[in-house]
């Protein structure tokens, strides 16, 4: 790839969480990486040649990072939500999942599922696909051929036996593997496989701690759901009584790692955050499912004191729309939500969620290195925002410092005010 030049406002954040904003910035790109930055850039000395200057109103930010979404149950939608957790797989998504044994539908849903995605500006997923691994391969393959930056994982679910949709320990092992080689054969280094045991409740200590050693054997990540509903987590304590926690479970397993991310973790104990913390795994805050699903209010600020990794996700269909912007707006007002009964609670502000929508996600997906915000040698995974865009509710109706554009957009805006997308360089909308 030939170098790049971007000019325009850029809003993004340090590790320190400290929002960075500068009102004119010149990005150099090199292969799709952050080769240089010029907080002073003078037009008339630059070379015109794969130049792009922001238009009027618009400013870039880092591209979104969904540290959770299930990509099969996106035809579910807005379905179900009259019903709590348990009781929701059962009525709708595994009646739903098992139809991925097709792989026509599968095809249909996941080419429609990465350029949703795309288009919402998620410049990175993190994934469960099937229980099928020839069907989750598609998912995968659909990344790569759209550009979005995914972590992939066939689900593991062997004694969470709700009709014919489970498989066998060996089963589930040697699909795992395979589909790990497969997805690596793609050869595309923007996706890679992620171990997808579905939770406690659907997989065995045996399968669990294979899972454990294959993720070690083959460093690759780990994904899984803890404590997101009460209900849940009760059959937990009935199902490994040896274990003094959800958390230890896993544990047990060799499932907690620094690779590893944890859906929810609405309820998780003092020891829970401990033990999380010093496997420095992370947790993904799902606000928008957690209310739909009628789970309860997960406590970011309680993860961040607890030296946990925070990140957010969408986790569609639990969560209603596969929209980062939507998931931040869900995150603040379940944060606020929370400051209504706790004294001298400071609920999370929008430099918070743009955040974990960045860089914590980055943090919490372990790819900080090279995503999250613009940091020299990081590849420009990216959004042009503009607010006056064609159809939106937000218009420049008077003069706003860039300060006030990204609190506008988190607060109010939505996927039309994502001008472009990019990731590593590349326009993928």
């Amino acid at each position: 790839m030939a170098t790049q030049t971007f000019i325009g406002p850029m809003i993004h954040c340090l590790r320190t969480g400290e929002l960075i904003v500068h009102e004119k910035a010149q990005l150099n790109l090199r292969n799709g990486k952050i080769e240089h930055i010029d907080l002073d850039p003078d037009l008339n000395t630059l070379n015109r040649k794969n130049l792009k200057v922001l238009k009027n109103g618009q400013f870039i930010i880092p591209g979104f990072i969904d540290g959770h979404i299930h990509a099969v149950q996106m035809p579910n939608l807005g379905l179900g939500y009259d019903k709590c957790l348990l009781d929701w797989l059962e009525s709708y998504t595994f009646p739903l999942e098992k139809k991925y044994s097709d792989l026509k539908f599968a095809e249909k849903v996941f080419d429609s599922v990465v350029k949703k995605t795309l288009k919402m500006g998620t410049t990175t997923a993190c994934y469960f696909a099937s229980l099928y691994g020839k069907a989750s391969l598609i998912l995968a393959e659909k990344a790569a051929e759209y550009g979005q930056r995914a972590f992939v994982g066939k689900v593991n679910m062997n004694s969470c036996q709700y009709e014919d949709y489970y498989e066998s320990l060996e089963t589930s092992l040697a699909e795992t593997e395979l589909f790990i080689e497969n997805v690596q054969n793609i050869g595309n280094s923007l996706v890679e496989p992620i171990i997808t045991p579905r939770f406690a409740l659907s997989c065995d200590n045996v399968l669990m701690k294979h899972l454990g050693d294959l993720a070690r054997k083959q460093n690759v990540r780990i994904q899984t759901h803890i404590s997101e509903n009460t209900e849940e987590i009760k059959a937990v304590e009935n199902l490994f009584p040896e274990h003094s926690s959800y958390a230890d479970v896993y544990d047990a397993a060799g499932l907690l790692s620094d690779k590893t991310v944890l859906a929810h973790g609405v309820y998780l104990t003092d020891d829970e955050l401990s033990l999380i913390s010093q496997r420095k795994s992370a947790v993904i805050h799902c606000p928008s499912s957690n209310t739909c699903l009628k789970s309860g209010l997960c406590d970011v600020q309680r993860l961040k004191a607890a030296n946990v990794k925070v990140g957010l996700g969408t986790d569609v269909s639990g969560g209603n729309v596969p929209s980062m912007l939507d998931v931040m707006k869900a995150a603040l007002q379940v944060s606020v939500h929370l400051s209504f009964s706790k004294v001298n609670y400071k609920p999370l502000d929008y430099k918070d969620v743009f955040y974990l929508a960045t860089l914590g996600g980055a943090e919490a997906l372990a790819v900080d290195h090279k995503v999250g915000n613009f940091e020299l040698g990081k590849e420009f995974d990216a959004l042009v925002i503009d607010l006056s865009a064609p159809g939106s509710i937000l218009d420049n109706l008077q003069e706003y410092t860039l300060i006030e554009k990204l609190q506008r957009l988190i607060y109010s805006g939505d996927d039309r005010n994502i001008a472009e997308v990019y990731v590593a360089g590349q326009r993928v909308t």
